[in-house]
């Protein structure tokens, strides 16, 4: 079982719950060390104090606000944990909100709540079904880390489950990145959620971080004093293009049901619609350019197959006619 990072207790109206903060997740990351190439000795970073230029232990070390440029004021670890704070060494339940009403965006950290004696196992699951019998989740006031935080309670595999939120104030305004007001023609959205229908999968299980992989087979060649593995070759996307949007759209729609090996003569109820079906935008008082190109090109492609075949009409004619001729003499 993972150390515990705090320990306290949920407060939920008179009802205490002992528990223990776990964390939710793993770090799988490659991690390196500074070294000096020369010899990979380690390099590590001096602290120095910026007015004797001495470099300071740990325990010298603490805590400073800056009021002005001129005054620092020390601030020590006991006087933040003797802070007249409710939540200091608790996770104050504040609230219960329906599940989806929580904006993914506010969510960061996730961990893992462990009953902390067995005097908590029934309170702890009473919460649990409690939560699990209905549609809300809990939102938690607790302090960590020096700062108060909000929390969100919900329950995972019978566990609770803490998330850590930002405060609203902490959450940009994403109104300033939103793109200028464009028209989107109705094809290209159904293309668009028919892309999205045949991307759709049970679970995300099966991804896997290919980089930390390659990294690790990068970090084994060289410590067994083999060949670096080759890099992938892949299309490269000039930077810029534009495209044709609906083209894009069927063409991935192609490749999602080739990759799940669907048959396209299987389906005929015409999803497969092509660039050709194109339809012009309703603002637009004529085919477009493109529309009218393909137009002459099947025009002039139909003029050109009526000219062979009445040319290959005459010279059959002529032929027979030589035989008749010949035959006759």
């Amino acid at each position: 079982m993972p150390r515990p990072l705090w320990a306290g207790a949920i407060s939920f109206g008179l009802v205490t719950i002992p528990v223990k903060i776990v964390s939710a997740t793993a770090d799988h990351d490659v991690h390196f060390h500074r070294v000096h190439l020369t010899d990979m000795g380690r390099v590590r970073t001096r602290k120095v104090c910026e007015i004797d230029g001495e470099v300071v232990s740990q325990d010298e070390i603490g805590k400073g606000y800056e009021v002005s440029k001129e005054e620092t004021v020390a601030v020590t670890d006991e006087e933040l944990e003797q802070m007249p704070l409710p939540t200091a060494k608790a996770i104050e339940i504040v609230a219960f909100v329906d599940a989806d009403t929580i904006d993914p965006v506010r969510i960061s950290d996730s961990y893992y709540l462990s009953v902390d004696g067995q005097v908590a196992a029934k309170p702890y699951t009473l919460l649990r079904k409690a939560l699990e019998r209905s549609s809300k989740v809990a939102v938690a006031k607790f302090a960590w880390h020096g700062r108060e935080r909000l929390g969100l309670l919900r329950i995972r595999e019978g566990a609770i489950v803490l998330h850590s939120m930002k405060w609203s104030d902490e959450v940009r305004d994403p109104q300033e990145l939103a793109p200028r007001a464009v028209e989107v023609d109705e094809e290209e959205i159904d293309q668009a959620l028919q892309l999205a229908d045949r991307m759709t999968i049970e679970n995300l299980s099966g991804f896997r971080d290919e980089y930390r992989e390659a990294l690790e087979n990068i970090i084994a060649a060289k410590a067994d004093g083999q060949p670096l593995p080759s890099p992938v070759e892949g299309e490269e996307k000039k930077a810029g293009e534009v495209v044709d949007l609906l083209a894009a759209l069927n063409a991935s729609v192609k490749a999602a049901k080739e990759s799940r090996g669907e048959d396209r003569e299987d389906h005929h109820d015409g999803e497969d619609a092509t660039v050709h079906e194109m339809r012009p935008a309703k603002k637009t008082g004529g085919r477009p350019a493109s529309a009218k190109k393909k137009a002459a090109s099947k025009t002039a492609a139909a003029k050109k197959t009526a000219a062979r075949s009445t040319s290959a009409a005459k010279k059959s004619a002529g032929k027979k006619t030589a035989a008749k001729k010949r035959s006759a003499s």
